[in-house]
C-alpha cells in the first residue's frame, strides 16, 4: 500500500514537472517574441522617422545652397558653404563620439534587460 502511494505521488510529481517545463518553455517563447517585436517595431519607427528627416534635411540643404548662391552670385559657392557646414558637423560628431556611447548603452540595456 505504501508502495502504491509512493508510486502515485512520483507519477503526479513527474506530470507536474513536465507541465511546468512545457509552460515555462511557452512563457519563454512569448517573452522572446515580445522583446523581438518591440525591437523590430522600434527599428521600423526609427527608420521611417530617419528617412523622413533625411529627405527634409536634403531639401533644406538644397534651399540653403541656392539661397547662399543667390547672395554670393554663384551656386557653386552656395553648395560649397553648405558642404563645408556638413563637414564641420561630421568632424564635431567624430570628436564627441565617445560621449554618445554612455546614453546609447543605457537606453539599449533598458530594452534588453
Amino acid at each position: 500500500m505504501a508502495y502504491d502511494e509512493l508510486k502515485r505521488d512520483l507519477t503526479e510529481a513527474d506530470a507536474d514537472v513536465r507541465s511546468y517545463l512545457e509552460h515555462s518553455e511557452e512563457y519563454f517563447k512569448l517573452k522572446v517574441f515580445k522583446v523581438l517585436m518591440g525591437s523590430v517595431t522600434a527599428a521600423a519607427k526609427a527608420l521611417l522617422v530617419g528617412a523622413a528627416t533625411l529627405v527634409a534635411l536634403l531639401m533644406l540643404s538644397f534651399a540653403a545652397s541656392y539661397a547662399f548662391g543667390l547672395v554670393l552670385g554663384s551656386n557653386y559657392q552656395g553648395f560649397l558653404i553648405v558642404g563645408l557646414f556638413y563637414v564641420l558637423v561630421a568632424i564635431l560628431c567624430y570628436l564627441f563620439r565617445d560621449k554618445l556611447d554612455t546614453p546609447l548603452l543605457r537606453k539599449f540595456s533598458d530594452y534588453f534587460f
